[in-house]
């Protein structure tokens, strides 16, 4: 059975939350403020973490760097808070996803499931060094990138956008991380770097680039890579 740690302190929440996650065969656990979350955290080792910003006693983004000290479990962020510097500092922190309130609970445990399965195809397959989708192959070893049995020719950049997101399947990764990790610390602001490359990667591997169905921009935030194949 998969454990969900619900941290969160408006009380009527939580009972919807553990209702519906109980009705959806997920075992939860709840806390009500950051140091039960992270007592509760070592003590159940959760399979997923589901995470309010707003806590009384700490910032959620604290609980985040402070879960990211020793575990690697899925964090998703449920919070009221819109603006795009708060979603990116969280996701900075180590967050693997971002869920607004108000919420649809259909959402929820779309992206729930999500993170679950990304845990388990990580344990299932470590050694992963082919990715495939209904349109494209990716080479990690042999760093090529397939369409159509042809391979695509992509620049050292495009190449390294690409390997980031695919090896973080249905992960939301920031603009900053993205830029960081590709450009360096000097590029970290320059967000039209990643819209220009992600507009070419979306030429070159995806069937409507206009309509993209694997490399997807979450506004404000970042991008991720969904595989519905996979």
């Amino acid at each position: 059975m998969t454990r969900v740690l619900v941290v969160e302190d408006d009380p009527q929440l939580v009972r919807a939350l553990v209702i519906n996650m109980r009705a959806r065969r997920f075992g939860v656990d709840a806390a009500p403020d950051g140091a039960t979350a992270l007592r509760l955290a070592a003590a159940h080792r959760p399979d997923v973490v589901v995470l309010d910003l707003g806590l009384p006693d700490m910032d959620g983004v604290d609980v985040i760097r402070a879960l990211r000290g020793w575990t690697h479990v899925p964090i998703m962020v449920l919070s009221a808070r819109r603006a795009p510097d708060e979603k990116v500092a969280a996701l900075d922190a180590g967050a693997d996803d971002y869920v607004t309130k108000p919420f649809s609970m259909d959402e929820l445990f779309a992206r729930l499931r999500a993170a679950v399965r990304r845990t388990e195809a990580t344990a299932l397959a470590p050694d992963t060094v082919v990715v495939t989708t209904d349109d494209f192959t990716v080479d990690l070893i042999a760093k090529r990138a397939l369409r159509d049995r042809r391979e695509v020719r992509l620049t050292p950049t495009e190449w390294h956008l690409l390997e980031i997101l695919v090896c973080n399947p249905g992960r939301l990764i920031s603009q900053k991380q993205l830029l960081h990790e590709v450009w360096g610390v000097s590029r970290g602001n320059k967000t039209n770097y990643l819209r220009v490359y992600m507009a070419q990667l979306r030429r070159k591997l995806e069937v409507d680039p206009s309509h993209p169905r694997y490399l997807i921009t979450e506004p404000g935030m970042g991008y991720r890579f969904e595989n519905p194949a996979g």
